[in-house]
């Protein structure tokens, strides 16, 4: 069964698509089986994963309205992951189902039938609470928060912090922090180091070790219609993203290992 995993910040700039492509790259390699939902209408992701977001036979949008089946709007990408693409469509769909019964389960029942054909399930949310939004966080098991380490980042994650908790109470109690991770982060700054130190302090082992630097082959890969995986895995910005997907697999590895003890127990 897939772990489904939502990269949510209602900030924007902060690395979550570049985070959700880069990391279902680096899961592929592992290898895993790993299927990436672009759920946001710009279609970067989509565009990030080598995809004309303007070419596609089906997308998120004709899932979400029930158009389509989910595997039928699922296309391969050339890094070896699965992706179901997204684009401007995807603003028709969100205004289409602000009536609509159920309208925050629909990529939960969606991704349903997927689940046991893919290891992870990662969805790239947009910069920004909508029903969009909602619902990948309802069909999550968890949530994985970019963020970078500046000013106002602390606010913007105690307000998604706060959106977490509602849901939690409303659509989806078993909803889980997979982890924070600081993104664009400039060593030399000294405001960047304060704020990570704060953060360590508030989340504790939530906070992923892994920290992804400021760096320019990772700002290129998307240009060439690739992750900084496959543009340049020695990159120290490849490295991060190696080493975060490693991060995922050994919590997961962990969760299984503690679920089987309490079934014996």
């Amino acid at each position: 069964m897939a772990r489904i995993i939502a990269i949510a910040n209602q900030k924007g700039g902060v690395g979550k698509t570049t985070t959700a492509v880069n990391l279902a790259a680096a899961l592929a390699r592992a290898p895993q089986r790993v299927l990436l939902v672009d759920l946001d209408a710009q279609g970067n992701a989509t565009m990030g994963s080598g995809v004309d977001k303007r070419e596609v036979e089906a997308s998120t949008c004709d899932v979400l309205l029930g158009e389509v089946e989910a595997k039928g709007a699922v296309v391969t990408t050339a890094e070896g992951f699965d992706l179901m693409p997204g684009n401007i469509d995807l603003t028709a769909a969100e205004i289409q189902l602000m009536d609509s019964d159920g309208r925050e389960q629909r990529l939960k029942s969606a991704l349903q039938p997927l689940r046991g054909d893919y290891d992870f399930i990662i969805v790239d949310c947009p910069p920004a609470l909508s029903l969009l939004t909602l619902n990948a966080l309802t069909a999550a098991d968890s949530v994985l928060v970019p963020m970078q380490c500046e000013y106002y980042a602390l606010e913007g994650l105690s307000a998604l912090m706060e959106t977490i908790d509602a849901l939690r109470a409303r659509l989806n109690p078993g909803l889980e922090i997979e982890g924070v991770l600081r993104t664009m982060f400039d060593i030399r700054n000294n405001l960047a180091n304060a704020v990570s130190g704060e953060l360590t302090t508030h989340f504790g082992d939530k906070v992923f070790r892994t920290i992804v630097p400021r760096n320019v082959r990772v700002a290129e890969a998307p240009s060439h219609g690739q992750s900084i995986v496959g543009y340049d895995r020695a990159s120290r910005g490849g490295v991060a993203y190696l080493g975060l997907a490693g991060e995922i697999l050994r919590r997961q590895a962990d969760r299984k290992k503690q679920q089987q003890h309490m079934e014996h127990a």
